[in-house]
């Protein structure tokens, strides 16, 4: 049985970081593509970023380049997502999710995380 769970939200002022893990059982993250979204009320879910399985390409959402990064801790079977810069448009409930492919597509992601809330104050 596949579980992600996710941990590391929070309350946090408006520049600060935060830095979200995401704990796989029941699949490699070595062997997904995983990646990290976000869903706000009224709104879609939204890409954040994701890692390939294949070569560990990285990719971002144009709204977070450069202040976010994905990474794998393979050992721990885990994958994080620093957070830093944050805004009050952050503001979230981020979902860490496993597929065969993507990587920005949330339809391509098999399984999901409970998610976990992220407020940005400002």
């Amino acid at each position: 049985q596949v579980q992600l769970v996710e941990s590391g939200g929070g309350l946090v002022q408006a520049g600060g970081s935060l830095r979200l893990s995401c704990a796989a059982s029941g699949l490699t993250v070595t062997q997904y593509n995983m990646g990290w979204f976000r869903r706000t009320p009224g709104r879609e879910r939204e890409f954040v970023a994701s890692i390939t399985w294949r070569l560990s390409m990285t990719y971002y959402a144009e709204s977070v380049k450069g202040r976010f990064t994905i990474s794998r801790d393979n050992a721990k079977n885990t994958v994080h997502l620093q957070m830093s810069g944050l805004k009050p448009e952050d503001t979230a409930v981020y979902y860490c999710a496993a597929g065969s492919s993507g990587p920005a597509n949330p339809s391509l992601y098999q399984s999901w995380g409970q998610g976990t809330q992220v407020t940005v104050s400002s």
